[in-house]
């Protein structure tokens, strides 16, 4: 079986990445229709986080999520790296929550990859989970703007549910405001070049559902 379809099977038993959210969350829209950053210099990403804080306030709110294939043209203006591809479109959904919030592996997994992308909007921390199982197609979970100084290293093994990362501060999340992007990458997204790859061009939109399809569906409360 194949993801998302595992979501079904009664041999697959997903852990909540984050515990303790309670409560609709803020919808954040970050598309070129409309968007939180609009007045301001989209860099500004601690003017961002104040923003997001009164949303979350007035709507009582404890987090917050963002969207798969949002088309991100004006927010990643300036960075360079997208622009030179023209990749605009999310892969991934974003998770807002306080910043040192912990993160719990949703599937055993070995980590396949960790570091720090360094450089205005790109990823900072970041950690791929490789999940294998007899009960499913092997296919890996992405997650970026993690703190720097406790990323497991490669090759270690997690438990379903074992915390394995915490959310990142400005300085070393490439400079976003506190969440995760989500982003789930099969087999043969990693062999097409999607390993670290957040975002795609509009060329490619029609091949996400077999590279990078949605990770809504691994994400529990």
């Amino acid at each position: 079986m194949r993801y998302p379809y595992i979501v079904y099977s009664p041999k697959v038993a997903l852990k909540p990445l984050f515990k303790g959210l309670k409560g609709e969350p803020l919808i954040l829209d970050m598309s070129v229709e409309e968007h939180i950053f609009a007045g301001m210099d989209v860099r500004d990403q601690r003017e961002c986080q104040r923003r997001i804080d009164r949303l979350m306030a007035e709507g009582s709110h404890s987090w917050g999520i963002s969207s798969y294939l949002e088309n991100r043209e004006k927010l990643l203006a300036d960075c360079p790296q997208m622009v030179e591809e023209q990749r605009f479109y999310h892969l991934g959904i974003d998770i807002i929550v306080p910043l040192g919030t912990p993160l719990h592996a949703p599937l055993a997994a070995t980590i396949d990859a960790s570091g720090y992308e360094a450089g205005e909007g790109n990823y900072g921390g970041y950690v791929l989970l490789r999940h294998q199982s007899p009960d499913f197609e092997t296919f890996y979970s992405m997650y970026g703007h993690l703190r720097r100084d406790t990323l497991p290293a490669p090759g270690m093994s997690v438990d379903a549910g074992e915390i394995f990362a915490h959310i990142g501060d400005f300085n070393e999340n490439g400079n976003w405001f506190y969440h995760t992007h989500l982003q789930i990458i099969t087999e043969q997204g990693v062999a097409q070049g999607y390993r670290l790859k957040g975002y795609c061009p509009a060329v490619d939109l029609a091949l996400m559902g077999r590279l990078c399809p949605d990770p809504l569906p691994l994400f529990r409360m």
